[in-house]
């Protein structure tokens, strides 16, 4: 699979599933259709400098993304401990060095409909991921400065 921004075709991994316009909590599918890129989350002892024109959030050892459906934090940020389902964002493996997050389920956040979709970076063999779409790590930092607030992501 592929992912073109202006002049790049960038190589990227989707979901272990493909994708789908009936995106579920947990199906391991990548949710079809046009998002907005919100902001930045980037590790500052991985990352030294950023080139970035969105809103950037360092990634803290107890920050994570909430993946319980029927909690009130599905699909928002949140700080451990956490006593519900959530993703760590702080991981030893490079892959959540740096996440574009997109505006998938999130005005309303409807429950069960899929949380914590992000554009980060792949494993180095490009494993299918669990519903985001992920870019080896160069290419990532050479399209960021492009990367308006208005620019949308057409999966």
């Amino acid at each position: 699979k592929y992912l073109y921004f202006y002049n790049y075709k960038i190589k990227c991994s989707i979901g272990k599933r493909g994708l789908t316009y009936k995106k579920k909590e947990g199906d391991l599918k990548t949710p079809r259709g046009k998002y907005n890129l919100k902001f930045l989350f980037y590790r500052k002892d991985r990352i030294k400098k950023i080139d970035c024109r969105l809103k950037k959030i360092r990634i803290e050892p107890k920050m994570g993304w909430c993946d319980e459906p029927f909690s009130r934090n599905y699909n928002k940020l949140i700080k451990f401990p956490f006593y519900e389902s959530a993703e760590k964002l702080y991981l030893k493996s490079e892959i959540y060095d740096l996440i574009l997050v997109l505006d998938f389920n999130m005005r309303p956040v409807i429950s069960n409909k899929g949380s914590a979709i992000f554009l980060h970076v792949a494993s180095k063999k490009f494993l299918p991921t669990k519903g985001c779409i992920a870019i080896k790590k160069d290419d990532f930092l050479k399209i960021l400065p492009k990367i308006k607030d208005t620019t949308a992501l057409i999966i």
